[in-house]
């Protein structure tokens, strides 16, 4: 379901703990089956990439020519997603996650696992441009953080 991509010239290498390829699967299974339950065999994509190549891709597809910590390329539209073909891809530009889980004074692991959820919350067609979705979507991070046993990124 999961295939997980590290560019070879991310600076610095992510550091995975054995652990964490498994808990990102843990982390979209469990997204898909809050929110879309007959999408949890569907593959996709996690790439880490480092924040150049992050801020072409948001420049070239978003008009934003900064980094971000996270970028969704849905591969289908919903609602009628086909389970059967792949969702879309998700990547994380890895220095600058890591930079904002020191600011935050959280685990890399763990503000990564929040990116991913939120990368396939817009994977499934969820956004946070109007405040009426941001709250929607919101909600649904927050319910799949709370039962990963996770920080709340929206504490109120």
């Amino acid at each position: 379901m999961l295939e997980i991509i590290i560019d070879d010239d991310i600076d610095p290498l992510p550091e995975m703990d054995a652990t964490l390829p498994e808990r990102l699967e843990e982390a979209i299974t469990l997204t898909l089956k809050m929110t879309a339950p007959n999408l949890q065999a569907c593959p996709l994509c996690l790439r880490l990439a480092d924040n150049a190549v992050v801020q072409q891709l948001n420049n070239e597809w978003r008009h934003k020519n900064t980094v971000t910590d996270v970028l969704s390329f849905p591969m289908q539209d919903g609602p009628d997603f086909l389970p059967e073909l792949p969702l879309g891809d998700i990547i994380l530009a890895w220095p600058f996650v890591t930079q904002e889980a020191a600011r935050l004074g959280l685990p890399v692991a763990d503000h990564a696992l929040h990116l991913v959820i939120h990368g396939v919350l817009h994977l499934l067609g969820y956004d946070h441009i109007e405040d009426e979705d941001a709250a929607t979507m919101q909600q649904k991070e927050r319910k799949v953080l709370q039962r990963l046993g996770l920080h709340d990124p929206y504490p109120a």
